[in-house]
């Protein structure tokens, strides 16, 4: 049977997947959900004797239905060819007492490569089949891997254009040296002097401006979407949970139908809840833990049911969970009262006005499945350095936050389940962070020793998504204040 989208907030409009991927938010506002969530029709036997891609077409077709299968598998084998520096393209890594899955071996070192590489793909597949004439414009907001990923994917894409809006003095060194040494005639990358939410709420409210929307269209442009706000990133990172799962049950390390516990450090959300809709879909997951730093507002929401982003902004060493609005909660918050639209935008508009909500208890019911903790950045650098002394496995700030939860909910929960922490991004890509988390030493030395010296230690080559941007000239040098972000779309456009 067919799915079809519906928006979070209300609207009537049922639109099939092809359509939500080319809309990317909808047009009250709010996210495209499934009208309902199917099942996996493939045993984990099956799943355990396929590769990735196989995987993929697999769980992708029950959600994209609208798409042929001979278009699907088109995008499918697009996306994840040789581009990825391993052949399982997803890596489990065993290391003190559980499994990482290594979701960074794309272009770009950081998970956003695994739905990012597919979605330019998914996108011009649905521009032709809806008869879109209109040039799209991607207009995205990036906390640090976002924007290189979307950047990479949809450079040079015939029928697109790509704008990044990044936090200016927000997000590692390698992560912005990565976006502005972006090559291709169709991008454009501009430092904002504000945060990620501000950066965020200022796309949001460019994509709902009717005014700037009639200019476009009038010059044959409209917008569309590549943050997880969009469901066709969201669709692809179901997948790697169904990969992960089947890579342990092919490795004898779980039995057919054993529940595992999956740990995701988070920050806009979508990571996470595409491991919620796996487990919706079937698979067998136990707790979903949702792994935060100082910039706490996600384990406050999980612990009182109270969302509150009235809160000191704190920048990190994990730039890309320092978010206080994480938009993809919206899609929990729809499904936890109960697919009601109404109820969700009721909240979603307090959130605006007031900066909070609170949901109900009945609500609170629909959380169980969650488990909620932070941590801080000492715990974070404390993390880095136990991990890699106890076993000479060496991970990045994000993944760090993940691990140092995880070991405070085994401690607290006693739950011994057989557990995949989501490791999002290669520690070559927070090199100052970690190195100076093993030794306060390293914090002297110039970026790329860094990279040399972590190499080195790690006995892990230097990927090269790091070894091309270290002589690439800066292609983007443009700031704007936050207030100036219309402007800088329309100098980009040519309005």
């Amino acid at each position: 049977m067919d799915i079809f989208y519906r928006s979070t907030r209300g609207s009537e409009r049922r639109v099939r997947a092809s359509e939500a991927i080319l809309q990317g938010l909808a047009e009250d506002g709010g996210l495209y959900v499934p009208e309902r969530i199917p099942v996996l029709d493939k045993t984990l036997e099956e799943f355990s004797r396929m590769d990735y891609r196989q995987t993929a077409y697999e769980v992708m077709k029950l959600l994209l239905t609208d798409y042929t299968r001979e278009e699907l598998q088109d995008c499918i084998r697009k996306a994840y060819d040789d581009k990825f520096d391993t052949d399982r393209i997803a890596p489990l890594k065993e290391a003190d007492g559980a499994y990482y899955l290594e979701l960074f071996h794309g272009r770009t070192i950081a998970f956003k490569d695994m739905a990012l590489s597919i979605l330019p793909h998914l996108m011009t597949t649905a521009a032709a089949k809806n008869h879109v004439k209109q040039e799209i414009v991607i207009l995205t907001a990036t906390s640090g891997d976002t924007g290189k990923a979307a950047l990479a994917g949809f450079a040079d894409v015939e029928g697109t254009r790509i704008m990044v809006f990044y936090p200016k003095n927000g997000v590692s060194p390698i992560q912005e040296k990565q976006m502005v040494t972006q090559q291709g005639k169709n991008t454009r990358v501009v430092g904002i002097y504000g945060n990620f939410d501000d950066a965020q709420t200022g796309v949001k409210r460019l994509f709902s401006d009717p005014a700037l929307a009639s200019c476009m269209a009038e010059k044959g442009f409209c917008f569309s979407s590549a943050n997880s706000i969009n469901i066709g990133r969201l669709v692809p990172q179901i997948v790697y949970y169904v990969y992960a799962y089947a890579q342990l049950l092919h490795a004898g390390r779980i039995q057919n139908g054993q529940k595992i516990n999956v740990v995701v450090p988070t920050g806009n959300f979508g990571n996470i809840l595409a491991a919620y809709y796996a487990k919706k879909m079937g698979l067998p997951i136990g707790r979903l833990i949702c792994a935060s730093n100082d910039n706490k507002v996600l384990y406050d929401f999980l612990t009182s049911g109270v969302y509150d982003r009235n809160r000191e902004f704190i920048l990190t060493s994990s730039p890309s969970m320092d978010i206080l609005i994480s938009s993809n909660l919206e899609r929990l918050i729809y499904h936890i009262a109960g697919d009601d639209p109404q109820k969700n935008a009721a909240l979603m508009e307090e959130l605006g006005r007031t900066g909070r909500y609170a949901v109900t208890e009945e609500m609170k019911k629909g959380l169980s499945d969650f488990y909620g903790n932070y941590a801080t950045q000492k715990e974070c650098a404390d993390r880095i350095r136990t991990l890699y002394e106890k076993t000479g496995y060496l991970v990045d700030t994000h993944t760090a936050v993940a691990s140092a939860v995880y070991e405070k909910f085994r401690e607290e929960i006693k739950d011994d389940a057989v557990t995949v922490i989501v490791s999002t991004a290669s520690p070559f890509k927070f090199t100052r962070s970690v190195m100076s988390a093993l030794d306060p030493a390293y914090e002297s030395k110039e970026d790329f020793a860094l990279v040399d010296e972590l190499s080195r230690i790690s006995g892990v080559a230097i990927p090269g998504a790091i070894r091309e941007i270290r002589t690439a000239p800066v292609l983007h040098d443009i700031q704007c204040e936050k207030d100036q972000m219309e402007d800088a779309v329309r100098d980009f456009l040519g309005l």
